[in-house]
């Protein structure tokens, strides 16, 4: 049995197609070039007129854990204004700027999206995280892992324990929490703030004796020593701090030439100038990802209207309580091994900062050259939500648009901000890298983000408009691994994604320690604390990807 798709211009980056008409084939899950002799096309689509690109992946949005249902409960209002009513088809949900587990699967496929990875999953509450994302349909999911400010450690470094101790404890980590990447948030920062430490820059000491410089580096080793496709994913210092720009700049090269990946970068971007003492510094950013490709970044683009800010990053969050709208916020520890905080936030066209905030995103997608090194994100939620990005990508690929949005934001704003003078548009081929193929070579997935032979038949149709955020945001057709689920922007079958991990090898022998250490510092027990694959399967009920790392 064979599903044909005839007629449609194909987007594949990953194979430098570029726009060009081509017949696919669906058989058993997989993308086909040309039909085997034994099969026959059971079912065809005219695709004339119509746009062909593989399921997009969003390599950074917060779907799980303790901090979006703290969001949730913090967020009635908003769930009570945007219902998603249940059918014979699809469980009923609600939220905008934190969708329901059901809500958030539904809509990603609804835009074309058939991966998503939760950036910040705590490692004592992996199990909770797992648990929410395997009750978000439609998507694959896969999780990082949060390293960097956990006692143990911060302890093996002061104890100046060898390289490969610290990678044996990183692979243990991955694969307890059966996650794809490790994350860090504030290196270091976050530990500092439990000692009443208020501001920690890349090469100043926290309490423990170590610089977010170390912590970066060691880790990022590890990652790469290990063969974790991934880079290192650093939530860098100082977020939102005029003048964040230099301590950016020096995490990019705190990696010392490894891969690392820099996410919602347009927080970290900010200057010192003019009369508000605060200015983009989105060309010395973009200039610096230019001149380094060990580097990658996505955006974390805000957009104006009401969300919510869900962070790890305890110590930036506790400073911008002072902004909650409406007025509620919660800043948690948890474990000793991180936190969160929570903020709800309007971002306001009115604003000198939040208006100079979405023109600095927008001005370092535009002067990134090399599109497969930056990454669509509003960071979901902190910069806006992630049904925000048809409209995102209307203000990248559209300049008239663009500028007319600019002309509306606040004056002075407008004139700390060379965003009217860029002219660069994106084209539905650099949409298609930056959506699809760049994300999921940095993730290593192989067999998806292309439509090349043997693909997953993860495969997104749009119906060609002049307007592009409406094609976007309502996709013809959209197949899961060869099944029809979403027609004309609305969901027909539900289905269940995968988890996608990593297990790198490693010495047993470190679980020698951590026995040690649960024992004496932690409320659960080691055994309780790891996640097995037949747990996952059967218990949480999430299939699991496992994907190959090459040690270095």
């Amino acid at each position: 049995m064979a599903i044909k798709l005839t007629g449609g211009e194909i987007y594949d980056p990953a194979h430098q197609v570029d726009g060009k008409q081509q017949d696919l084939y669906i058989v058993d899950g997989k993308v086909l070039h040309e039909l085997p002799d034994n099969e026959k096309i059971t079912e065809t689509h005219d695709l004339n007129g119509c746009i062909v690109m593989a399921g997009a992946i969003d390599l950074h949005t917060h779907i799980g854990g303790g901090k979006v249902n703290i969001a949730r409960t913090m967020m009635l209002e908003d769930e009570h204004a945007h219902p998603h009513h249940g059918s014979h088809i699809c469980r009923s949900g609600n939220g905008h700027v934190v969708p329901s587990t059901f809500s958030t699967g539904y809509r990603y496929a609804e835009m074309g999206y058939t991966a998503c990875f939760e950036p910040a999953v705590l490692p004592v509450n992996a199990r909770q995280a797992h648990m929410e994302m395997a009750d978000t349909p439609m998507v694959d999911k896969g999780g990082y892992v949060l390293l960097g400010n956990d006692d143990f450690l911060l302890s093996m470094m002061q104890k100046n324990v060898s390289q490969s101790a610290i990678n044996d404890y990183v692979a243990w980590i991955l694969d307890a929490s059966q996650c794809i990447g490790i994350k860090v948030v504030n290196a270091g920062g976050v530990h500092a703030f439990k000692y009443n430490q208020r501001r920690l820059d890349v090469d100043e000491s926290g309490p423990a004796g170590i610089t977010p410089r170390d912590i970066i580096t060691k880790l990022s080793r590890a990652v790469h020593e290990l063969g974790v496709p991934h880079p290192l994913h650093v939530h860098a210092s100082n977020l939102g701090i005029p003048g964040n720009f230099k301590s950016t700049l020096a995490t990019m090269t705190a990696a010392d030439g490894l891969p690392i990946h820099l996410t919602h970068i347009q927080f970290h971007s900010y200057g010192t100038e003019g009369d508000y003492k605060f200015s983009s510094a989105a060309c010395e950013i973009a200039e610096a990802i230019n001149s380094q490709p060990n580097v990658t970044a996505d955006v974390g683009q805000i957009m104006f209207g009401q969300t919510i800010t869900t962070s790890g990053d305890t110590m930036m969050q506790y400073f911008g309580h002072e902004h909650a709208h409406p007025k509620k916020w919660t800043v948690m520890d948890i474990e000793c091994e991180m936190g969160c905080g929570v903020i709800p936030f309007k971002y306001r066209d009115k604003s000198f900062v939040n208006a100079l905030q979405w023109a600095i995103g927008l001005e370092i997608f535009l002067q990134v050259n090399d599109p497969w090194r930056v990454f669509l994100t509003t960071d979901h939620p902190n910069g806006a939500p992630f049904t925000s990005y048809p409209h995102l990508i209307k203000l990248l690929m559209n300049r008239s648009f663009r500028n007319d949005a600019f002309n509306i934001i606040h004056k002075d704003a407008q004139k700390m901000s060379n965003l009217v003078s860029m002219d660069r548009e994106y084209s539905l081929y650099e949409i298609a890298i930056m959506t699809r193929a760049a994300s999921a070579k940095i993730l290593g997935l192989t067999s998806q983000g292309h439509l090349g032979q043997g693909a997953s038949a993860n495969i997104t149709v749009y119906r060609k408009q002049d307007d592009v955020e409406q094609m976007f945001a309502k996709p013809t057709l959209v197949f899961k691994n060869g099944t029809l689920i979403v027609k004309d922007g609305a969901v027909i079958k539900t289905v269940k994604g995968i988890t996608h991990v990593v297990k790198p090898e490693y010495d047993m022998g470190v679980e020698k320690s951590l026995t040690k250490y649960f024992d004496d510092y932690q409320t659960i027990s080691l055994p309780n604390f790891k996640i097995s694959t037949d747990e996952m399967i059967e218990c949480i009920g999430n299939e699991v990807e496992v994907h190959p790392c090459t040690p270095k």
